[in-house]
């Protein structure tokens, strides 16, 4: 007996055969749209220095050739992927004819890529001199950012300022080296003694 197989009947039979080709080459395709290219090993994207500075000092000059600040540290690192700078044992000083000098040093610190941005960290020290009128000022804490270009400072965590016999604790501070002025966020409180005149007992 003959069997006759007109159209209909050879695209059914080969419809599954088609569907499964199809299902394998979109699923070959998503595998290409998905897979992660594999990871470089050109030394192109490690954290590595490129290089290392011991006991280094970096100025900062005015327009009119006049020393705004220094930064000094026991070790500059610097990290040409992320163009960012850590130190060791940082010294900042700000500059101003006009004012007491400024100084701010840490265990530790990180420059921005620009050099706009200073951060300190661990045994942050502040130390503004003394003037005619006012005793030397002291402030700790444990981080702090520095702008130098605009002389301010802040951080945000908990702060313990001596002025002579004085003292003052909060959290979060502001300082501004141009108006020469310390601004506790919250939680303040102080306690202040009058400096003691020469010769009274």
């Amino acid at each position: 007996m003959k069997r006759h197989f007109d159209a209909q009947n050879l695209s059914s039979a080969l419809f599954p055969l088609l569907l499964l080709l199809a299902l394998i080459g979109l699923t070959y395709w998503l595998r290409l749209a998905t897979e992660l290219p594999s990871p470089q090993r050109d030394g192109k994207h490690r954290h590595d220095p490129d290089y290392i500075v011991y006991d280094g000092t970096l100025r900062k000059i005015d327009a009119t050739g006049a020393l705004k600040y220094t930064l000094t540290a026991k070790e500059i690192v610097h990290f040409p992927d992320d163009d960012s700078t850590e130190m060791k044992a940082p010294n900042f000083v700000q500059y101003n004819p006009s004012k007491p000098t400024m100084r701010m040093k840490a265990d530790f610190g990180r420059m921005s890529r620009d050099g706009e941005q200073v951060d300190l960290y661990d045994n942050v020290r502040l130390h503004r001199a003394a003037t005619a009128k006012d005793p030397e000022t002291i402030g700790t804490t444990t981080q702090l950012t520095i702008l130098p270009d605009e002389e301010k400072a802040y951080t945000r965590e908990p702060v313990l300022i001596t002025q002579g016999k004085s003292m003052i604790k909060g959290v979060g501070l502001q300082v501004d080296g141009r108006k020469q002025t310390y601004l506790l966020e919250s939680r303040a409180s102080a306690v202040m003694r009058q400096p003691t005149a020469q010769g009274a007992k």
